[in-house]
């Protein structure tokens, strides 16, 4: 059940009438007709913009339109009053067994409830992490892991078939210096002194490495030129690298659908094949590009060099594919990739990278719109810096990382759960502070504990509901006398359930799981606040003694509630609690 949209098509209903009777003319677009929450309660339960969008194509004014509007809905059993405000939205109110209904079809759907066919079983891409397996994730691949699966989860939860995807960047210079620096561990295993030279990776988590390829190799490989060992071990260190971050994945109960790899595009003519697509467009040309202003890029060349016109489909400039010396710019098996994935039939891809890719983001748009003559979308999405502190002080690095704070530090401090939720509580492009001393106190202020705290006080009565004797299973508790809850204060609180439909797809069409996490918490306040008024007003409290009818309703109330909660934080990734300790 999605209230508001129900509500909606009552509107648009009221307006093909309002079209048959002459008032307004046929064939109107109502694709911006919409039903929300007012901005203000006291205003309604809902409020409609149909009279403002309509007016300027209908040739009325938007009061005429909506005083004819409010008219026919006030026909409508639902709808209690119907009145015109302002220039001309229409705020509405709703029969209260509409909003016990709510909690009724809350009940009945269990996990489903708020479940949506947006997606029409759309094929999405969402492509995350894929950090350089060159050692263990950091900080900021913790943050852009969360936000991939939770989008992930929630275009799932929207409709969608989604895919997860790490695209393994083995094919690059670093992976070289990676086999260098493994190469140093393996002469240190061997009981020699490791030369970490500038550049090389010098972080303890290649100890290991270097002692497994010991038992591997013995000490044939020492002092043998570079040529006879840099592709073994590269090899090697780079599967240990990819092992170690699935683990830190499955620590913050992140799951990959597929691993795309690089090097794979090398040497198999599909970079070659992408690039003769985009020729074939006549989109590839030799060219001498202008200097930049200021920083200069990696891939600018004072010569002549391959280029792709990604300004015809956005870019500022053109962009090299190939060098003057023949080889591939980091951006040609790029293009290849994104082409591979429109091949396998994505009908919408979801880059996310961090935000020190931001330059990125229009020349790869450019080459997806370009490759798929604009039928595929891309949508990319920054993610922000994570500040790190603990005890008032900024978190120091890892010594086993060697530069920096890992996936695997937080998560051993703050818990995967907390860990997750807390990087959702600000938009992917804001950046973010997570201190482990806020992040774990017993507090409003911190929203991961709120939420569980709500879960747990529903676990709580539902368990003192059932030990009166009174049915707690959804099934029965949707049977229940649900015109009980009468009082304002339950009314409001299963508005708030009301809109959980309709937030999953605003933020599934966004791709902004955040706002779920926002929503979450609001809808938490919601419980507590009435949670605190039955300390007050004993009608309001959700377990009636001798009144097990009365009990049944407000249990379902507090039910519907625990329903969304788990719905929600199931996309989070978070585990509801039960109990709080």
């Amino acid at each position: 059940m999605n209230l508001f949209s129900d509500i909606r098509t009552l509107v648009l209903d009221a307006l093909s009438k309002l079209a048959a009777s002459g008032v307004l003319p046929d064939g109107l677009d109502m694709t911006a007709v919409a039903v929300e929450p007012p901005r203000d309660p006291a205003h309604g339960d809902m409020a409609t913009n149909a009279a403002m969008v309509l007016a300027k194509p209908a040739g009325k004014k938007p009061r005429e339109i909506a005083d004819a509007l409010a008219e026919l809905l006030r026909e409508d059993p639902r709808i209690t009053a119907a009145d015109v405000a302002g220039p001309g939205f229409l705020n509405l109110r709703l029969a209260d067994d509409n909003w016990q209904g709510v909690v009724r079809s809350a009940l009945e759907a269990g996990a489903d409830y708020g479940r949506s066919t947006l997606g029409q079983g759309l094929k999405v891409n969402v492509e995350f992490v894929s950090a350089n397996p060159t050692g263990p994730m950091h900080v900021g691949h913790t943050r852009g892991a969360v936000f991939g699966d939770a989008l992930s989860s929630l275009l799932d939860f929207a409709g969608y078939d989604v895919t997860r995807e790490y695209y393994i960047n083995d094919g690059g210079a670093q992976v070289d210096v990676l086999a260098r620096s493994a190469y140093e561990r393996y002469r240190e295993a061997n009981g020699l002194e490791p030369q970490i030279a500038e550049g090389l990776y010098p972080g303890d988590y290649l100890i290991p490495v270097g002692e497994k390829l010991k038992e591997k190799y013995g000490a044939s490989l020492i002092d043998r030129p570079e040529s006879e060992w840099l592709v073994e071990i590269r090899d090697f260190a780079t599967a240990e690298m990819m092992a170690m971050i699935r683990e830190d994945l499955a620590m913050l109960g992140v799951e990959m659908d597929v691993y795309a790899s690089e090097k794979a595009l090398y040497g198999t003519g599909r970079i070659e094949a992408a690039i003769a697509r985009l020729q074939a467009e006549g989109l590839i040309y030799e060219g001498v590009l202008e200097p930049p202003k200021g920083k200069t890029p990696e891939d600018w060349e004072p010569r002549e060099q391959t280029l792709f016109r990604s300004t015809l489909h956005g870019d500022d400039v053109d962009r090299p594919v190939k060098k003057s010396d023949g080889s591939w710019t980091y951006f040609a098996p790029d293009i290849a990739y994104h082409w591979d994935k429109i091949d396998r039939g994505f009908d919408q891809l979801i880059d996310i990278f961090g935000a020190d890719h931001g330059g990125y983001v229009k020349r790869m748009t450019a080459a997806v719109k370009a490759l798929s003559n604009g039928r595929v979308p891309l949508d990319v999405k920054l993610i922000q810096l994570v500040k790190l502190f603990k005890n008032g002080e900024p978190f120091k690095m890892s010594k086993r990382a060697g530069t920096f704070v890992t996936l695997r530090d937080v998560v051993e401090q703050a818990g995967a759960d907390v860990t997750r939720f807390h990087m959702l509580t600000r938009k992917n492009d804001a950046a973010l502070d997570f201190d482990f001393d806020k992040v774990l106190e017993q507090s409003k202020d911190n929203p991961v504990w709120y939420v569980q705290y709500a879960s747990s006080r529903i676990n709580s009565v539902t368990t003192r509901a059932a030990d009166m004797g009174v049915d707690v299973s959804d099934a029965a508790l949707a049977k229940a006398d649900l015109t009980q809850l009468s009082h304002p204060a339950e009314l409001e609180l299963a508005k708030k359930v009301a809109e959980w439909p309709r937030i999953v797809e605003i933020a599934a069409r966004a791709n902004e799981p955040h706002r779920i996490a926002f929503f979450l918490y609001d809808l938490a306040s919601d419980l507590h606040s009435l949670w605190n008024r039955g300390n007050d007003d004993l009608s309001l409290r959700f377990v009636q003694d001798g009144n097990p009818e009365a009990t049944a309703a407000k249990i379902a109330l507090a039910r519907s509630v625990g329903v969304v909660i788990s719905a929600g934080l199931g996309i989070l990734g978070v585990t509801p609690a039960t109990e709080m300790r």
